[in-house]
């Protein structure tokens, strides 16, 4: 099994590559969100073939031991907001999916979430890290701006069937697989003035309905699927069965929906042993990723949760797929 981890553009280095190869990553998810805020003529809404980057990038991982197997892209706002450029940049959409496949790069993960993500104040954990948090109450207390107009539960279902239909069957000729990331946190009500529409396994389900395809699929958050207040060890074992789990966030939570914390691996609510060996019974063979490590006080704090994490989850699969 493999373990994937993600780079930034603005982190894609040599230094950070071969920090990756050296605590045995596997491969790499490129994240390409803010590409174009660093180099806006490599802004992929405007359509253009960029294979020739896709490429390089991929030759660059591999020169330092890595593959890259996935992109990760943010839903754009011109797509899940249905403003007026929608169908052209559905067409770029599409034009960056023939792209990726064209460099040998078989995943895509993204999200559909226009308001991006929400947290509250964080915890204090052990060794006085900081555990990324929610609590519902206190995030009523201090709601953000709304989007102005606010966004219905309908229209974001009209937007995404839209999405969906345009996407996934160039998805299928190329051979890219689409891994639709929850909203984070999963609560399935306007938050900031936008619907949530990926905040419960219900609403995945109707989304594999809309385009029903093994391309149309899900990054398995087992962290937001926890918060959802499901039974997780069904829910890997419904996802991974039907084949919509692309690739795993394997990350353990301390409470569920109204309140949770992202805490280590070692001492959440899931039981990370018993999660693995349902990926492994299900038949589940794609990579597994860290999530939102505890933040550490000290100087390079990033890479201290990273390794943490990285090596734990590299025994738990030794322990499971043997």
């Amino acid at each position: 099994m493999y373990i994937q981890d993600l780079l930034s553009w603005e982190q894609f280095n040599d230094e950070n590559l071969s920090f990756f190869n050296a605590i045995g990553i596997d491969r790499l998810c490129l994240d390409i969100r803010g590409m174009h805020r660093v180099d806006p003529s490599l802004d992929l809404r405007d359509g253009v073939d960029r294979t020739d980057f896709f490429e390089a990038a991929k030759a660059k991982t591999e020169a330092h031991g890595l593959e890259l197997y996935s992109i990760f892209m943010a839903g754009w706002d011109e797509i899940a907001l249905g403003l007026p450029d929608r169908d052209e940049k559905i067409e770029a959409w599409c034009t960056m999916l023939r792209g990726i496949s064209a460099a040998g790069i078989p995943a895509l993960g993204y999200n559909f979430k226009p308001m991006g993500n929400f947290r509250t104040t964080s915890a204090t954990g052990r060794g006085d890290t900081s555990y990324s948090t929610f609590d519902y109450d206190e995030f009523s207390q201090n709601r953000p701006q709304p989007h102005d107009p606010p966004v219905s539960e309908d229209e974001m279902w009209k937007h995404i069937t839209c999405f969906l239909e345009g996407v996934i069957p160039v998805a299928d000729k190329v051979g890219v697989r689409m891994a639709l990331h929850p909203d984070d946190p999963p609560i399935p009500e306007p938050l900031g003035g936008v619907a949530q529409i990926v905040s419960t396994l219900d609403q995945y389900r109707r989304i594999f309905d809309i385009a029903p395809s093994d391309s149309n699929g899900m990054l398995f958050c087992q962290g937001c699927v926890t918060e959802m207040g499901v039974n997780v060890y069904e829910a890997i074992h419904e996802m991974a069965t039907k084949n919509k789990i692309i690739f795993v966030h394997f990350r353990n939570v301390r409470g569920c929906l109204p309140s949770f914390q992202e805490v280590f691996l070692d001492e959440g609510d899931i039981d990370m042993h018993r999660a693995m060996a349902i990926y492994r019974d299900a038949g589940f063979n794609g990579p597994f990723m860290m999530d939102h490590t505890p933040g550490f006080p000290q100087t390079d704090a990033g890479r201290a949760g990273q390794a943490y994490a990285v090596g734990y989850i590299r025994g738990v699969i030794q322990s499971v797929y043997r």
